[in-house]
């Protein structure tokens, strides 16, 4: 069995580990969280663009075969 200051600090390490992984994973919720809010403003955005565009194409005239171009 692995002497009790081994052990302390091989405890300390992981705590510190643990530690760094937490802020870690804090920071990628963060980047998360404004990508999904970047995302959701991009699909608002595209959606409003194709209204836009389906409004316009709905005002073109419609041509029939035969009517000169």
């Amino acid at each position: 069995m692995a002497p009790l200051p081994d052990l302390l600090d091989r405890v300390e390490r992981l705590l510190v580990r643990h530690e760094e992984l937490a802020r870690t994973n804090a920071l990628l919720n963060d980047q998360i969280t404004a990508i999904t809010q970047e995302r959701d403003s991009l699909r608002s955005r595209l959606a409003a663009a194709r209204n836009r565009v389906d409004q316009l194409l709905a005002r073109l005239p419609v041509e029939t075969p035969g009517d000169p171009a």
